[in-house]
């Protein structure tokens, strides 16, 4: 049995299916050739004709890694976050596999606008999307699609994992202070390095088979911040939203995003924390 990987090309597809291949059989899908040892398929996730290639490859496990990112058109986003992954979720389910680790994104709350404001802080795994822009809408429906799949198929299993920021282990960025709101601001605070990433997929994707959908934010349990969070957030939102989480116990320097969830769930813990 094998483990498909779209986006084969991308950073965390390469590094993940390399490591992945060292167990067991892996295939990944791109437009891109990923120059890797691993088995390549090259097409486009989102096609039938081009899955097709994948007929004789019996797959028990899609970590899907594919997708248009932030920046994208609102067409765009809907056409291959959604509609692709429905296509994938669809060829997959109907030949057996029933296993999916699916790459959602923190941004699906919308925290990419300067006026986003959470309805919960630490925000929740299923905080509702407030997006304005179609991606992180594209992401909240990519998870509505598995639930959709899940009522027709009650036993796959699908973990949506609400991917932070992930920068190289050699390259991690400086840590974010003070300063005025900008768009994204979210996904500076909320990082994770690339060797945490490709272990938090791999965890889910070996966890046990457990049937139904679920969403876990996939974030490390600090903020990538040098200053307070709490002063970094009311410069952003004055008192619009309720910090005295981040103003009570250890808090000062935690996770914008709630992450005892994932702990809970796969046992996942990020190694690389700001010291």
């Amino acid at each position: 049995m094998a483990t498909l990987i779209t986006g084969g090309s991308g950073f965390i597809a390469r590094a993940l299916s390399t490591e992945l291949a060292g167990d067991r059989e892996v295939v990944t899908i791109s437009r891109r050739n990923p120059e890797t040892d691993v088995r390549w398929v090259k097409g486009n996730f989102g096609l039938f004709e081009d899955l097709r290639q994948l007929d004789g490859t019996a797959i028990d496990t899609v970590i899907h890694l594919g997708a248009v990112t932030g920046g994208c058109s609102e067409h765009d986003a809907i056409q291959v976050n959604v509609e692709g992954s429905r296509i994938l979720l669809r060829y997959a389910i109907d030949r057996g596999c029933r296993k999916f680790v699916m790459a959602s994104s923190i941004a699906a709350v919308g925290m990419q606008s300067v006026n986003f404001r959470p309805q919960e802080i630490p925000i929740s795994d299923e905080h509702p999307c407030l997006d304005r822009d179609g991606y992180g809408w594209s992401k909240f429906m990519m998870e509505e699609v598995t639930k959709y799949h899940s009522r027709q198929n009650a036993d796959i299993d699908v973990i949506n994992l609400r991917l932070s920021s992930v920068a190289p282990d050699e390259k991690l960025p400086p840590l974010q202070e003070v300063g005025p709101p900008r768009q994204w601001g979210l996904g500076s605070l909320t990082l994770m390095a690339l060797c945490d990433a490709v272990r938090v997929f791999r965890m889910a994707a070996e966890s046990p088979t457990v049937p139904g959908v679920r969403i876990l934010n996939a974030a490390a349990p600090r903020s990538w911040v040098k200053d307070p969070v709490a002063r970094i957030l009311k410069n952003w939102w004055g008192d619009g939203v309720d910090l005295s989480y981040f103003e009570s116990g250890d808090n000062s320097y935690a996770s914008v995003y709630d992450v005892t969830g994932i702990e809970r769930e796969l046992g996942f813990v990020a190694d690389h924390l700001p010291s």
